[in-house]
């Protein structure tokens, strides 16, 4: 079947990520990708300066009624980075209006890493966020959003117990499908765990000494496209982990390319792994 996904994210021009990582991501995998940004920057925030911002709050809710008018709907619906408490709630709306039955909602509630909030959030955005992530099918928080959605202390260093707690926390009924990214147990590896049914595994990968930005929204559009396309969640995170890894490592040797990774031309494998 043909699969329609909505993506709803801002659009960095330059700096490969957000839209412009998920919309060839997911295309790539055969699925027909509509994007809806909810602002456009002329590059990430991350390491360039005077970069241009342009908040596209006010246009969403007119291109949602359009849609309706037109009787467009989607087989599933992913969020990554959203400006305002006030997007959140226009993407529930159109969760709840735009979605096909039984379709999913899938949330990256891309907000915060390193035990920090993003500049321009604070405590009530994370608020807000959380009305979102409740209504998720599946949850692709790090382990820093998943403190802040659950209120736990945030930690280096912490042991399967810690993230047990995390997972359980952050799973807001028995259905939801929790994928906790960055889960680490020793200094060379991290990896993914994925909660479901109350039953959670663990899969470990090397870790990659130098971050890349961009790569969080390389692999929650690898998740997506591999999940769509009838992967469990378990076999997405490990085709997504992977994917990741080999973007990251297809990037260490060029130190010019610092703003992100060189995930198209690691395409290929993406799609002989689904």
């Amino acid at each position: 079947m043909y699969k329609r996904i909505l993506t709803i994210q801002d659009i960095s021009c330059v700096g490969q990520c957000s839209l412009t990582v998920a919309l060839p991501i997911l295309s790539a995998c055969g699925l027909e990708t509509v994007i809806l940004p909810s602002a456009i920057l002329s590059t990430h925030t991350g390491g360039f300066t005077g970069f241009t911002f342009r908040d596209l709050t006010d246009d969403l809710d007119g291109i949602a009624e359009h849609w309706a008018k037109e009787g467009i709907f989607f087989d599933g619906l992913y969020t990554g980075y959203l400006g305002s408490a006030r997007q959140i709630d226009q993407v529930l709306s159109i969760a709840s209006s735009r979605l096909k039955e039984g379709s999913p909602l899938i949330v990256d509630p891309a907000m915060a890493d390193n035990g920090k909030l993003y500049p321009g959030f604070d405590e009530k955005f994370v608020e807000a966020m959380k009305r979102l992530t409740v209504k998720a099918d599946i949850l692709l928080p790090n382990i820093t959003e998943a403190c802040f959605l659950t209120g736990t202390e945030y930690r280096e260093n912490y042991d399967e117990a810690y993230v047990k707690e995390l997972v359980e926390k952050l799973a807001a009924n028995d259905r939801q499908i929790v994928v906790l990214t960055g889960v680490g147990y020793k200094e060379d590896k991290t990896g993914v765990v994925v909660y479901e049914n109350g039953e959670m595994k663990y899969y470990e990968h090397d870790r990659i000494a130098k971050g890349c930005h961009g790569t969080g929204d390389v692999y929650a559009s690898a998740f997506v496209g591999a999940f769509v396309n009838g992967k469990t969640p378990y076999e997405a995170a490990v085709i997504a982990a992977d994917y990741t890894v080999e973007c990251i490592r297809g990037t260490q040797d060029d130190p010019d390319h610092w703003y992100g990774v060189k995930f198209e031309p690691q395409l290929k494998k993406l799609i002989d792994r689904i």
